[in-house]
C-alpha cells in the first residue's frame, strides 16, 4: 500500500472524525468543508482514480453510493446534495486514492 494520506488514514496512523466505517469503506469529516455536510467517503482497497476501477470494483462503488444515501439521510440532506470525485490532477485530484466528496446542507450553485 502506498502511502498517501487516505492509506495512513485507513491504517489508523492519522486521526479523523470518522462517521461510517465497515470492512470495505471508511467516511470522514473533511477538515476543510465547503459546506455544512463536507464527508469523504473512501474505499479501503488501494483504487488511485476513477479510470482504475475495474469490473470486480463496481459491486464496492455501489456499496460507496448506497454508504452516500445513508450518510445523506443520517444528515437531513437526502433532498439535495453532491456525491462527486475528480479523476486526475487535469480535474483537480489532489490525492490518488479513489474518494467521494458528500457535499450540502445548503443550497449548491450550479456547475458548468
Amino acid at each position: 500500500m502506498t502511502t498517501n494520506v487516505f492509506a495512513q488514514i485507513i491504517a489508523g496512523k492519522i486521526a479523523v472524525d470518522k462517521v461510517f466505517e465497515n470492512e470495505r469503506i471508511l467516511a470522514f469529516k473533511d477538515i476543510h468543508p465547503v459546506a455544512p455536510v463536507h464527508i469523504l467517503i473512501i474505499p479501503k482497497k488501494e483504487i488511485a482514480d476513477l479510470q482504475s476501477v475495474q469490473v470486480e470494483d463496481l459491486p464496492l462503488i455501489s456499496e460507496i453510493v448506497q454508504v452516500a444515501q445513508l450518510l445523506a439521510k443520517t444528515h437531513h440532506i437526502t433532498e439535495g446534495y453532491r456525491l462527486l470525485t475528480n479523476n486526475g490532477a487535469l480535474a483537480g485530484q489532489t490525492v490518488f486514492h479513489l474518494h467521494f466528496h458528500l457535499i450540502g446542507g445548503r443550497k449548491l450553485e450550479t456547475l458548468g
